[in-house]
């Protein structure tokens, strides 16, 4: 009870919102139940509920569990969700009836159930661990073909069509260790320090303050890196422009790769507001694994561009500003700004 936020709990609950579900349950005094944050039923008035962290604390508090939203189903919910992303981890295709009942629900029902903790329908979720086990292979294989179809592709062409277009270079390149790819670089002043800003003709793979050359290399030991030309010092000014005067310019282009979880939370980066901050679980929910509190942190640090993907945006749940890769003095320098004058 003590770690629960009761404000944050109860604007959960007033907007029904399903990615808190499975966090707490709210029990209701008037009427004796407990129900899931989203339950769909009338809502108490505010001095009459209590929050609970799940249906066995509300049920030692005397409350019995809501017939409509059925609050102790979202365990059994969870596991389902769990069991099936492990079957289809090795990117090999389970029709969805068979997916369905092997983990005991009705197809349809089931389909949304994935989906809303995931943010992918099965069928998406088995193409990006494929696509995954492609580029780890590519990685590791010097044959095109042996990594393709070791990554579990039926046919070349299956390859080419869906995951290829993806990766921002050929594959033979991913095989070489990313060799004939062009990457431009600067290294800019900013009030906050040193700026290196690298790009490839797609976009920027890499913003870091108090980088240089020599740790571009070492990121991309195969590429072809080069001092920047007039079109990288026009990106550049626009990057600058975001650490100086912030404007949350999310059309910047990029050419960045991770997990399909990594990317999913880096576009949800790029939806947050100037000025405004989320916390680490309401970012994993908001990429739609509101249980992966800890790998949205991880792709946080994981991220390469500094500042254009605005991992300074997550702070703590308590609102304190955390970690950053780059010190949590910039960071709170970075907020500020965007937040502008009181």
């Amino acid at each position: 009870m003590d770690s629960i936020d009761p404000e944050s709990a109860w604007a959960a609950f007033a907007a029904r919102d399903r990615t808190a579900d499975g966090c707490f349950v709210v029990g209701v005094r008037t009427t004796g139940i407990y129900c899931k944050p989203s339950c769909p039923a009338r809502h108490p008035r505010r001095e009459n509920v209590g929050f609970y962290a799940d249906g066995a604390a509300a049920r030692a508090a005397g409350f019995r569990a809501c017939l409509r939203c059925t609050p102790d189903s979202i365990g059994r919910d969870r596991l389902a969700v769990a069991a099936a992303a492990e079957l289809l981890n090795g990117g090999v295709a389970i029709p969805l009836a068979e997916l369905a009942a092997r983990v005991g629900y009705a197809p349809h029902h089931f389909q949304r159930l994935f989906t809303r903790a995931t943010g992918l329908s099965p069928a998406a979720y088995t193409r990006a661990r494929r696509e995954e086990r492609a580029v780890k292979a590519l990685s590791r294989e010097e044959n095109v073909t042996d990594a393709i179809y070791g990554a579990g592709y039926n046919a070349a062409s299956r390859f080419y069509d869906t995951a290829a277009p993806r990766l921002g270079m050929m594959p033979s390149v991913w095989v070489r260790g990313g060799a004939g790819a062009t990457i431009r670089w600067t290294v800019v002043p900013t009030t906050l320090g040193p700026l290196m800003i690298a790009a490839t003709a797609k976009g920027l793979c890499r913003v870091a303050f108090d980088e240089d050359e020599a740790a571009l290399r070492a990121r991309f030991p195969a590429a072809d890196v080069i001092a920047g030309d007039a079109a990288l010092a026009d990106l550049a000014a626009r990057v600058v422009a975001e650490v100086e005067q912030p404007a949350g310019a999310a059309d910047l282009p990029l050419d960045v790769r991770g997990t399909a979880f990594q990317e999913a939370v880096w576009r949800a980066l790029r939806t947050i507001p100037k000025g405004e901050t989320v916390s680490y679980a309401e970012l994993a929910a908001m990429a739609g694994r509101p249980g992966a509190v800890r790998a949205a942190g991880t792709a946080c640090g994981a991220n390469g561009v500094a500042v254009v993907v605005p991992c300074h945006r997550v702070t703590k749940r308590d609102g304190s500003v955390g970690g950053y890769a780059y010190g949590p003095e910039r960071k709170r320098v970075l907020l500020e700004r965007e937040r502008g004058p009181l």
